[in-house]
């Protein structure tokens, strides 16, 4: 009996002790999104937190350490979360960058985060793409052994540190590599833009070719693309601006073939504007290749006489296109 009791115990015990050692999150949100808070891990949800009657965000549960991203269903912040943890976060969503705050256990390295993301906010990316690559490897070297330096005096969790230093490191290799695709794309800027035959959502085949004396402004893009579809209204608004100037808009589709039906659908669906095509073989086309298109959406200007303007035009969302066409079709 003694020892039946004694395990009952030691049961009750492990119970108490792990409930104790979750962790345990809370916010206070005004101005808020939504009424659930999603912990999500890679893109994948971890933990819902629901708004409770109090008006908070809420709730206590067991948790990988590691990094994970807050979404409020309109912006994503940063964390770091370990069991144990007893964080308490206040925010106004209109501001939702500059107001992040936490407090309680584990609040040093979560205001670390949040202070980050702010100063990451300030670096003018653009200013750095347009150097040379002597200059843009000096500025990428100062940042990583600034940041490093900044993030070993700060006296946080020692894994945290050991963990966030490695992701300074990779974030910058990606930087690295994004600079030199810019650097590719530039090198295409003025050359002869290689030709394509694609199908037309109309009927029949749409080339390149057939578009000479015109500007052409393609989109390529996918309807599983997020990042795509978030541009459409803004295509949509820079296509109606200018309706009747000499440029046309193409759309060029990189779907795979399963998915042609689906392609159709869509832009009838939405009701895209513009000249719909969906490329042959996917990002295999040779258009898509020459142009070494491995992520999208990507936007590229060519001039009336088949010659790239730029390789790597800016976004419908971004105001710099509209300036730039505004200039180009006065």
């Amino acid at each position: 009996m003694k020892n039946l009791i004694a395990l009952l115990l030691l049961v009750i015990f492990s119970s108490s002790v792990s409930a104790q050692d979750n962790l345990a999150f809370q916010a206070k949100i005004d101005n808020k999104n939504g009424d659930i808070l999603y912990i999500q891990e890679n893109g994948k949800t971890v933990q819902e937190i629901k708004l409770n009657t109090k008006g908070l965000f809420q709730a206590k549960f067991p948790i990988k350490e590691g990094f994970y991203q807050l979404f409020d269903g309109a912006e994503y912040a940063q964390l770091f979360l370990k069991n144990g943890y007893d964080l308490k976060m206040t925010m106004d969503a209109a501001q939702f960058d500059e107001t992040i705050k936490f407090q309680g256990k584990g609040s040093k390295e979560n205001n670390y985060l949040a202070e980050e993301t702010l100063a990451e906010e300030k670096i003018d990316i653009i200013k750095w793409m347009a150097l040379d690559q002597e200059n843009f490897n000096k500025v990428v070297d100062q940042k990583k052994n600034t940041d490093i330096e900044k993030l070993q005096k700060a006296g946080l969790d020692p894994y945290f540190t050991k963990m966030h230093a490695a992701e300074i490191e990779t974030n910058l290799q990606r930087l690295q590599q994004y600079y030199a695709q810019i650097s590719a794309n530039k090198k295409m800027n003025n050359a002869k833009a290689p030709n394509f035959d694609y199908e037309n959502h109309k009927g029949g085949k749409t080339s390149l070719e057939s578009l000479k004396g015109k500007y052409v402004y393609i989109d390529v893009w996918a309807t599983w693309c997020g990042p795509c579809r978030a541009e459409i209204p803004s295509l949509k608004k820079i296509e109606e601006k200018f309706h009747n100037k000499n440029i046309e808009f193409v759309s060029i589709s990189v779907d795979v073939d399963k998915d042609h039906d689906k392609w159709k659908t869509f832009v009838t669906d939405k009701a895209l504007g513009g000249t719909q095509l969906f490329a042959d073989k996917n990002w295999l086309s040779d258009f898509i290749k020459a142009f070494n298109i491995n992520s999208i959406p990507r936007f590229i200007l060519i001039d009336p006489s088949g010659n790239v303007v730029d390789a790597d035009a800016a976004r419908p969302s971004d105001p710099k296109l509209e300036q730039q066409l505004s200039s180009l079709l006065q």
